[in-house]
């Protein structure tokens, strides 16, 4: 081979090199999927978001059916308000709910919608009255602590 073919060997290396680089900082940021917007969009309001994003999945029973497309703070009633996208195949009943979850133990968060028995759909626009928000493990370990703290108060620091 002579030197022009292995230059241009090398050069069409880099070149899909950087289209894998690309393509990974694309899955990363979670942009892979172009959505053309066929679709509608909900609320819901939680009292803390936790590390919920934009463009954070929702789910039902575990697949993809939407994209949260932003997130606000209402300034009267200081809750997250987050909008999201549901694909246009999907409808959900009126009585949905609403979870914010997370993938694994410290994964990313996501949003479950758990569809309710109602006849009537949810429609474009519409609100998800029932939510529940992110657990926070902070708080978890706070409240953990404070309760083992007054355990051991209250037995006079004594082992049982």
């Amino acid at each position: 081979m002579n030197k022009r073919g292995i230059e241009t060997l090398v050069g069409l290396f880099v070149l899909l090199g950087m289209l894998g680089l690309v393509f990974l900082a694309l899955k990363a940021a979670n942009l892979t999927t172009f959505g053309t917007g066929k679709g509608y969009s909900i609320t819901a309001r939680f009292d803390n978001i936790g590390g919920l994003k934009a463009r954070s999945p929702i789910r039902s029973a575990g697949v993809t059916v939407g994209r949260v497309t932003s997130i606000k703070l209402d300034p009267k009633t200081f809750q997250g308000v987050v909008a999201m996208e549901i694909d246009a195949e999907v409808v959900f009943p009126k009585d949905s709910s609403a979870k914010i979850l997370t993938a694994g133990l410290l994964g990313d968060q996501y949003i479950g919608i758990e569809p309710g028995p109602s006849e009537e759909n949810l429609a474009a626009g519409g609100t998800i009255k029932q939510t529940q928000s992110a657990v926070v493990l902070e708080n978890l370990i706070g409240q953990l602590v404070t309760s083992k703290a007054g355990e051991a108060g209250s037995t006079g620091g004594a082992p049982k």
